[in-house]
């Protein structure tokens, strides 16, 4: 699958990842749910490594649609809770 981290770039991620990556997401849309600042954060930075350590960098020229999205990391709680609603940070 291939994960766009907004401001960095594209990952291939092998899809057997999948389930953790949406643990991951599960924990990000209660921190937002609950408007809980420490966690959102600590969850944002959690998912965004584990693209980077699960993940292979797509080259600048290699453009692909992107199977999942995840917002910038420096994306705080309050334009989470503006910009990503519903089920999730990610779009299924």
């Amino acid at each position: 699958m291939i994960v766009r981290i907004f401001t960095e770039g594209q990952y291939r991620v092998d899809d057997s990842e999948r389930a953790r990556i949406d643990e991951l997401d599960e924990a990000l849309r209660k921190a937002v749910d609950g408007g809980d600042e420490p966690a959102f954060t600590g969850a944002l930075a959690e998912l965004v490594a584990y693209v980077h350590d699960h993940g292979k960098a797509l080259g600048e020229d290699e453009l692909v649609g992107s199977d999942l999205m995840i917002p910038p990391p420096d994306t705080s709680l309050e334009e989470a809770q503006t910009e990503f609603t519903g089920e999730g940070l990610i779009p299924d």
